[in-house]
């Protein structure tokens, strides 16, 4: 069950849009408590704008230490705060891998007091860092196994679990076989950056489902996953992202290291246990690390003010706290 400490500031996310669909992501809390981090591939199909027939997007915020675990979007007990404003990487191209799929979502009003507020993690590399990752996409009724295709629970239950960032596709051990680009300029995926895109990989514990260490064994570079990367996973503890975890966090120490990106599988020739994309053993997520957007991400935290009227209670409040000083004062000085 998720920890009241740790992620009661991940944040559900359902869009609307003008033809009546609905999607959900998740996001996390900023560190002032105005404005939400998620993907930008939640709210935009590229071009640092969002979507123009996302018509609205709520945040919901649920209180794990005394509610416990249950559905939180649309749930009356929850918090639910609109976003106001949409702040798109610029250089987002709405590509399923692309280092820059991440966006800001300004909050109506600060969220609430029992939600958590997250720093952002700016260390640097991340290759070979545990984490703890968060979302409240699809649960599976019988594990990695067969991913979440078991006969699927709901989304919109909290889910959280550990893995560890295996590499970057830039990784400079693989000597740009991901990254080059050729005569069109594109590289592996396409034509998005993907130098800073990191992934782990769902292990079960055996070398058969170690796709990272299978994937970089297969690039002609010699056995560079046996030598680097033989890594079989954290047990019982460890977890892979699925839809609707997209956007949430990902974090190390407490702090905000990535975001929740996208799914990828080479195969079951290369460990993928039940083959498809369906978030079972040996397959990939991916994630934009957070170091690289610390400018993005603070800029456009400080442009996310709240509307207006929430100003003006602060201002007030301000105004009668002063008030009650100067009278205070007042009558010491009478004294």
């Amino acid at each position: 069950l998720p920890e009241p400490s740790k992620h009661s500031g991940v944040a559900a996310l359902i869009m609307e849009y003008s033809n009546g669909n609905r999607f959900i992501c998740s996001g996390s809390l900023s560190s002032g408590g105005n404005s939400i981090v998620t993907a930008g591939h939640c709210v935009s199909g590229g071009g640092g704008v969002k979507d123009a027939d996302l018509v609205k997007t709520t945040a919901y915020f649920w209180d794990y230490s005394t509610q416990g675990d249950e559905r939180v979007p649309f749930n009356p007990n929850a918090v639910a705060i609109d976003v106001t404003d949409y702040f798109v990487h610029p250089d987002y191209t709405g590509e399923v891998i692309d280092q820059n799929d991440i966006a800001v979502l300004a909050l109506k009003n600060y969220a609430p007091a029992f939600a958590q507020r997250y720093e952002l993690y700016d260390e640097g590399d991340l290759t070979g860092k545990n984490f703890n990752v968060t979302g409240y996409g699809t649960r599976s009724a019988v594990g990695g196994a067969a991913g979440n295709t078991g006969g699927l629970p709901s989304t919109g239950h909290l889910r959280e679990g550990d893995n560890k960032y295996d590499y970057a596709w830039g990784d400079s051990r693989f000597q740009g076989f991901f990254t080059d680009r050729d005569g069109n300029g594109e590289n592996f995926f396409g034509t998005a950056e993907v130098e800073f895109s990191y992934i782990s990989d769902f292990d079960n514990g055996t070398l058969a489902q170690d796709q990272a260490r299978r994937i970089a064994n297969a690039l002609g570079l010699g056995p560079l996953g046996n030598t680097f990367f033989n890594d079989q996973g954290l047990g019982a503890r460890e977890v892979g992202v699925a839809g609707g975890d997209s956007g949430g966090g990902a974090f190390i120490d407490g702090k905000l290291a990535s975001v929740n990106s996208y799914g990828l599988t080479f195969g079951t020739n290369f460990g993928d246990f039940g083959g498809g994309l369906n978030s079972g053993w040996g397959e990939f997520s991916g994630y934009v690390p957070i170091f690289i957007h610390t400018d993005f991400i603070n800029g456009a935290i400080s442009a996310a003010v709240p509307e207006p009227t929430t100003w003006a209670l602060m201002i007030g409040g301000f105004g009668l706290a002063g008030a009650s000083l100067r009278r205070r004062r007042l009558a010491v000085a009478k004294a």
